[in-house]
Order: structure tokens, then sequence, then C-alpha cells
């Protein structure tokens, strides 16, 4: 008998102040710990009736569709919720605004194709832990999540779980919007590259994951950026490095001792086969050497830069002689015309010139001083067998007329004495 008593006193105080409401379907509620556990049980649905004292919401192993605004409406005490590995394919704007107390959020494991961009928009900000590994479906749906980091309002958010997504590449500026991020977890994506403003925007970055991903190399850029982390620590393990010319801004940074690698010490070569194994830490240039078709791409590439230089300097020049000649315009033009004039003065006096010296009736002059006859039998340019006989009087002087007009002899007569 005491001990049953004593059993009914057990419930009594598991139970108070809160009281001992019914469990949804399918679900295992522990008002102690205020847990509901809704584990493999096929829900369709994310279960009505949890009770409102619940802080912790467990839904996994079921086929959920699609989660709505509908879905947590009686839940504002709920900090933690775990929707993991439920086929979730949608979610919905506002799903989670009614979650005023919500600190941490688990969507891993799911198939999301379809992500609203007001889908993670909580009054407040309360969220700080977010875990989104393996959920991701396709590049559609990291363009949606982009928009909903963004649109969602997590200034408060300090970590962040993207692992596991087959990411590619990370749009610029998409962690942008998350000013307190403190942990960012990429590992055990596809990611190829590390771009200019992948990272910015985040000042309160402490760990960085990037380990087996597919970077093969850090070109300068890339090396900016993780530059511009500070003193975050970065893991960069398990990735296929290319020992090449183009990965030395890498190893300078790396052997730097700004650089805070985690994992510097595993970093090596994956190729070429020569360097398979070959530490990054400690690489120099004389031990890579700088290979015949690299080299080559960097003197075409330096040749086309020189070539796009000299291109742009000789424009530039262009467009300022262009500039000049229409600022000049007036004295150019001015001088163009004085120039066709000087030009045209010395035509006519070569010309004028030219019709004197071809004239025969020149030539020709009588004694008395007119202008004789040309008999039709002389040749041209000769004078009458008269005329040469015949000396001009010394005392007179020619006057020449216009043309078809006569020679008139003008006398001078001797000076007179006074």
């Amino acid at each position: 008998m005491g001990i049953y008593t004593m059993a009914i006193f057990c419930v009594a105080l598991l139970c108070a102040p809160y009281p001992c409401l019914q469990c949804p379907l399918g679900c295992e509620c522990f008002a102690a710990t205020r847990t509901v556990k809704c584990v493999s049980k096929d829900l369709r649905a994310v279960p009505q009736g949890i009770p409102g004292y619940t802080r912790a919401v467990i839904i996994t192993g079921n086929n959920i569709y699609r989660i709505g605004p509908d879905s947590f409406n009686t839940l504002d005490n709920v900090t933690n919720l775990i929707l993991s590995n439920n086929g979730i394919s949608e979610i919905a704007s506002h799903v989670f605004s009614v979650l005023s107390n919500l600190r941490y959020l688990d969507l891993s494991c799911n198939r999301l194709a379809l992500i609203h961009p007001e889908a993670l928009s909580i009054p407040g900000s309360p969220l700080q832990e977010l875990n989104l590994s393996r959920c991701l479906y396709n590049t559609t749906s990291l363009t949606d999540l982009t928009t909903a980091l963004r649109w969602g309002g997590l200034g408060g958010l300090l970590r962040l779980d993207l692992s596991g997504n087959h990411l590619v590449l990370l749009p610029p500026g998409m962690f942008s919007h998350l000013p307190s991020l403190q942990h960012l977890l990429l590992p055990n994506n596809s990611l190829m590259a590390v771009y200019n403003g992948t990272f910015s925007g985040l000042p309160r970055l402490e760990v960085l994951d990037l380990s087996h991903n597919a970077l093969s190399t850090f070109r300068a850029d890339a090396v900016q950026e993780l530059a511009r982390l500070g003193r975050a620590r970065v893991l960069l393990s398990r990735n296929p490095y290319t020992c090449s010319c183009e990965i030395l801004d890498f190893v300078v940074w790396l052997n730097s001792s700004r650089a805070v690698v985690g994992d510097a010490e595993t970093l090596s070569c994956s190729s070429p086969q020569e360097f398979r194994g070959t530490r990054l830490r400690g690489l120099g240039v004389q031990t890579i050497g700088c290979r015949g078709p690299i080299q080559g791409e960097v003197a075409e590439l330096s040749l086309q830069t020189s070539y796009v230089f000299l291109g742009l300097v000789l424009g530039f020049v262009g467009m300022v002689f262009l500039f000049v000649l229409y600022l000049n315009r007036q004295g150019i033009q001015k001088w163009m015309v004085d120039m066709l004039d000087a030009c045209r003065d010395v035509l006519e006096g070569y010309h004028y010139r030219y019709e004197i010296d071809s004239d025969p009736r020149l030539g020709h002059l009588s004694a008395d001083g007119r202008l004789g006859k040309v008999p039709g039998n002389a040749r041209f340019g000769q004078a009458p067998s008269d005329m040469r006989s015949t000396p001009l009087a010394l005392d007179s002087c020619l006057v020449q007329i216009p043309t078809d007009t006569q020679l008139k002899q003008v006398s001078i007569s001797p000076p007179v004495d006074l």
C-alpha cells in the first residue's frame, strides 16, 4: 500500500505544475524533461495536440511532405525543434514565426526543394543554431535558401551547418546577413573554389570548416578572402590539392604567422604524382618549380594582358587627340582656309606668268611701235624679217595694254633746262 501511494505521489510531482495532458497519437511525452518524441511512426503531418509545456520536440523518421504555418501553432514554449529525416520537401512562409523562444532548429536529412523567402522568419530573431546538413535537393533549393537567409532576419544566428549538400559553389554574399555567425560548417560538399566575397559580412566568425571538398588550389583572390577572416580557425583537410605554381600564394599564406589553419599539418599534395603526399606547409618555389604548360599559360595570359593594356592606351590617346581637335575646330578651320587661299594665289601667279610667256603677239612689234601683222607663212614664235632688221628706238618705251589692243609708242622728250 505504501509503495502504491508513493507511486501516485511521484506521478503528481512529474505532472505539477503542468496538467497531464493526453499525448498525441504516435508520440511519447515526457513531462519531467518537457520533451515530446514522435520517432518513425509513419506520420504524414506534424501531430497536433502536443502539450503546451513542451520545450523540445523531436519528430524524425516519418513521411511529412510539407510543413505549413499551422504546424506549430501552440508551441510557443519550444526551444529545440528537431525535424530531421522526414522527407520534407517544402517549407511554407512563416512556419516558425510562432516559436518565439526557438533556439535550435534541425532540418537535416530532408529533401528541401522549395523554401519560401520568409520561411525562417521569426520575430525577435531568437534562433541561434540551424542544422541544414544533407537536406538541399538541388541548386534551386540553394538559391531559395540564400534568399531565406537574407530575409529571415537571423541576426542572432551563431551556428550554421550546411555539410553534405553536394554544393559546388557558394553565391557571393550568401552569409552577409548573418553578422553574429561564429561557426560555419561546409564539410563533405563539392566546393571547387573560393571566390571574392564568398565569406563577406562575417566579422565574428570563429570556425570555418571547408574539409572534405573538391578544392584543388587557392588563387590570389581566394587567399585574400581567407585572409579577411582574421583570426578565424579554418579547416582545410581532405581536399585534392594540386601542387603547381597556382598554389604558391596559398602556401605563402599558409606559412605566415597570421594564418590560423587548424589542420595545416595534415594538408598535402594529391597531384602531380611526384609530389603526392608532400606536405603543403613548408613547400617552396624551388620544390615545385613551374611546369611547362602552366608557364606557357602564364606567358600567354601576360601577353594578352599587355595587348589589352596597349589597346586601352591607344584608345585613350585617340580620344584625347579628337578632343583637342574638337576644342580647336575654329582655329583649324581658319588655318585650312588660309592655306587654300595661299595655294590659290600661287596657282594664279603661275597661270598668269604662263599666259604672258605663251602669248606670241608680245614678240612682234613694228618699227613705229605698233603691233605688226604676222604673215601667214611665218613660223610661230618668229618675227618677220623687216621687224628683226629694224631696231627699236632707244628713246621710247612700251606700255602694255589689255589683249587685242594696240601698243602705243610714248615719246620721251629730253629734259628741259631751266
